[in-house]
């Protein structure tokens, strides 16, 4: 009877250990995020370190141009901005604008030297000097101030509110709100047609789109992106007419034909996708989710893709943005008592010699070495 107590007490003092070093080995994965996994066509060049604010730090937008690389963190409420070495991004000099409620989506006016910053829990659109990072005034707007967008063409800037199933919008020069646009479902992301104007918005409640025109100030199409469960990230291809949307809850990126309006394809990437980005001179599509996955896809022709290769990043990096200059991707990272980081990557070889060679003109262009 004793032997059998110290052998039940053993197996559960060895059972205890276990969880313990399970436990750690789990708090140590969030805690310290190593190395990318390797990719046969993205290289990891390093990270870029952000203040620490909290124990908890989850950051969401991330908006690049001209060198600048703005950040929001949805935990703080702080906004950074990362002037980005060009020959070593890991050397970048980082500021910051504190702020209170959750920060979202940043929209930039470089040449007027202003830009905006949503926060949903104070339910206000932050007017701020981009260069100084000097907060400027506060525009009051509907609930659940998400993602933004400006629009040249309209001379107006674009608010997704989601709770509030509507979209605010905004006079930049006055800086106060000029108008709504009733949505029929809950937006999540914005994108732009370069090409006619057109506003598309995605309703992450009914998987549906819709197009608005925002010279008439409504909706003017709306359309289903099936087998999407979930639509969040987009990005547009407007040469090509195709609009790329990642779904958070199946774990997939659907394109959608801007003129027939209907789903062509549809592609498995990494878990809970959040955010996409399309590089139109590689002809390559980005996606970043929260299960730690980047997913490269190349646009063969407008109707044909293919995953390249799927990167793992780390739990929770579900925020990305494209340099269109550099052809850099940037990954943010979510952090558990270390500062945040975003993860930065460039392209290696854009695609191989046989399909090259095969597809013609169209693949050419996008299957060549980056310097």
């Amino acid at each position: 009877m004793e032997r059998l107590a110290k052998n039940t007490l053993r197996m559960t003092a060895a059972f205890a250990t276990a969880i313990v070093l399970c436990l750690a080995a789990v708090a140590a994965y969030f805690i310290y995020p190593g190395t990318p996994g390797n990719s046969k066509c993205m290289k990891f060049e390093g990270y870029i370190d952000l203040p620490r604010d909290r124990s908890l730090n989850i950051l969401d937008y991330m908006t690049i141009d001209d060198g600048a690389l703005f950040v929001t963190s949805e935990s703080s409420g702080s906004l950074f901005k990362v002037d980005l070495d060009p020959k070593h991004p890991s050397l970048s000099a980082v500021s910051e604008l504190p702020g209170g409620g959750a920060a979202h989506g940043v929209a930039l006016m470089m040449d007027r030297n202003v830009a905006f910053v949503t926060r949903s829990e104070e339910n206000t659109v932050d007017v701020f000097d981009p260069t100084s990072l000097r907060l400027l005034s506060r525009i009051p707007v509907a609930d659940d101030a998400d993602a933004i967008l400006y629009v040249p063409s309209a001379k107006l800037v674009y608010v997704a509110n989601g709770d509030a199933k509507i979209a605010t919008l905004i006079d930049p020069e006055k800086r106060i709100t000029v108008g709504t646009v009733a949505l029929p479902g809950r937006p999540e992301f914005p994108a732009l047609d370069s090409q006619t104007g057109i506003l598309y918005q995605n309703l992450e409640d009914i998987n549906s789109i819709v197009a608005i025109d925002l010279a008439q100030r409504a909706v003017i199409g709306q359309w289903s992106l099936a087998p999407c469960e979930g639509p969040s990230g987009m990005a547009i291809d407007s040469e090509q007419r195709r609009l790329f949307a990642v779904c958070s809850r199946n774990a997939t990126l659907v394109v959608f034909d801007l003129e027939s309006h209907q789903v062509i394809t549809s592609l498995k990437i990494g878990g809970g996708p959040d955010s996409v980005a399309f590089d139109g001179s590689l002809h390559r599509i980005y996606c970043a989710g929260k299960a730690g996955r980047l997913t490269i896809i190349q646009q063969d022709s407008p109707n044909a893709y293919r995953v390249l290769d799927e990167v793992h990043t780390h739990c929770g990096a579900h925020t990305l943005v494209l340099d269109p200059v550099s052809h850099r991707v940037f990954v943010a990272y979510a952090s558990l008592f270390v500062h945040p980081r975003i993860s930065v990557f460039s392209p290696t070889m854009m695609n191989d010699v046989q399909r090259r060679e095969e597809k013609g003109p169209f693949h050419a262009a996008a299957s060549r070495q980056v310097d």
